[in-house]
């Protein structure tokens, strides 16, 4: 830059000498006239080094770089502490019986006493509760809906049930001999009003029973095939097999019997042996 404007200045003096020439130089008569020119001088030392300068501003964030290679897969850390105790988890099934246990020591002799009114009292309770566990059983093992079952009536042979689930009557038999009953066959006087106080106890007006001239008219046979012989109930007027269509019988709640037609549908009542309702049949 210095050059230059020594380089400039020398052209301006010039100029200013070719122009005025020697006109000039006249009218300065009592001074000398002369021209400086001015040339660049050499060239300088080096100086010193200035003190740094502050730092200047952040420039621009340059582009993400490459993504880096997985490393190496770090040691393994040590076990760290144990856990809270989770909850207590639900009861399991039940296992299975253990063995018999060996028999225990003898106790010791009872006091004597004169108990015998108290074991007969024993045992009528004890054939009680046979009884009740035998019709309990049969219940829950011979029939598959006791539900529809209401209750049992008894006697030294027999067992009755009545069964509140109106079937046909050949439907009913077939129900009773699924089982290994039959339909009810009153063949007394006892049997018959024992079935008639079944009916009046649970409020029915009627129920199938075992009797029925389906082979033959007019000739009534049991359920079993059995044929009847002096003893009947029936009502006033009965069998008349009206519109030729009743071969079936039915008992109404004061004991009576009416035939019926075999294809309406009502209550029933079942009978069974007592010798075929055994508890061994029922604890396999």
């Amino acid at each position: 830059m210095k050059r230059l404007l020594v380089s400039v200045t020398t052209l301006i003096n010039l100029l200013l000498l070719i122009l005025s020439g020697s006109g000039y130089c006249q009218h300065i008569t009592d001074e000398s006239c002369s021209v400086q020119i001015l040339v660049p001088g050499l060239k300088g030392d080096v100086g010193e080094k200035g003190e740094k300068g502050a730092p200047g501003r952040p420039g621009r964030v340059g582009p993400p770089g490459e993504k880096g290679q997985i490393g190496d897969k770090g040691v393994k850390g040590g076990i760290g502490r144990h856990g809270k105790i989770g909850p207590i988890g639900s009861k399991g099934e039940k296992g299975d019986a253990g063995d018999m246990g060996p028999p225990g020591p003898s106790g010791e002799p009872g006091i004597p006493c004169e108990c015998g009114h108290l074991r007969t009292t024993v045992g009528d309770m004890d054939n009680q509760v046979g009884q009740l566990t035998t019709e309990l059983k049969f219940l829950k093992y011979a029939l598959p809906s006791p539900a529809v079952v209401a209750g049992v009536r008894e006697t030294d042979t027999k067992i009755y049930l009545l069964v509140k689930e109106e079937k046909k009557y050949t439907e009913a038999q077939a129900y009773c001999q699924e089982r290994g009953g039959t339909l009810s066959m009153p063949k007394d006087e006892t049997s018959n009003s024992l079935i008639a106080s079944y009916i009046n106890q649970d409020g029915l007006s009627r129920v199938f029973i075992g009797i029925n001239d389906l082979e033959k008219e007019g000739h009534y046979v049991y359920s079993d095939r059995s044929p009847m012989q002096t003893f009947n109930k029936w009502r006033q007027g009965e069998p008349n097999n009206a519109y030729d269509d009743e071969d079936c019988a039915e008992m109404v709640s004061s004991g009576g019997w009416n035939d019926v037609s075999c294809l309406i549908t009502m209550y029933f009542i079942c009978e069974f042996d007592k010798e075929h309702v055994s508890l061994t049949s029922y604890n396999n």
